[in-house]
């Protein structure tokens, strides 16, 4: 959508983020009903993750795999993303950055997603921890496996 919006500049809540969010979530939804299995990525924090993954509860498996890392690394990220990845153009990563330094916008102050739904904590310091082989296998476990699980995966027909 960036791509095709010639001069569009990326900023917190502008009109082209907030319908890109829309459509995220509406084909999320839109493949789960037609039954296919969904991993969907992004750092959203809890206020945009919540109130949209909630209504697909009610037909998806609904897992969450949540990555981490300490401050200092996850700010070397932002930075190196935003220089050398030119698909960073429909985030605000400098406005991000800018707000970092000014004390407006610690990294602490980034609020994970808090839904009552099986949870993985994976480090991403150095590699994955659990390894990616342990993340594979808790997202292929059944909805109605007991132990934890992450992704998304359409709910059983009962």
């Amino acid at each position: 959508m960036v791509h095709s919006t010639p001069g569009f500049e990326a900023s917190a809540g502008d009109p082209l983020t907030r319908r890109t969010l829309t459509v995220f979530f509406d084909v999320l939804a839109t493949l789960l009903r037609a039954g296919v299995t969904v991993v969907a990525e992004a750092a959203f924090q809890d206020k945009l993750w919540r109130p949209n993954l909630e209504p697909l509860g009610e037909i998806a498996a609904i897992r969450v795999v949540r990555c981490t890392v300490g401050t200092g690394v996850a700010h070397e990220r932002i930075v190196r993303r935003a220089r050398e990845n030119a698909h960073r153009a429909a985030h605000a990563d400098r406005d991000l950055l800018r707000a970092i330094a000014d004390g407006e916008r610690p990294i602490e102050s980034w609020v994970p997603i808090s839904l009552d739904v099986p949870t993985l904590i994976v480090d991403t310091t150095d590699g994955y921890k659990p390894c990616i082989e342990d993340i594979t296998s808790f997202a292929g476990q059944s909805p109605t496996d007991r132990r934890e699980r992450t992704g998304m995966t359409r709910r059983p027909t009962r």
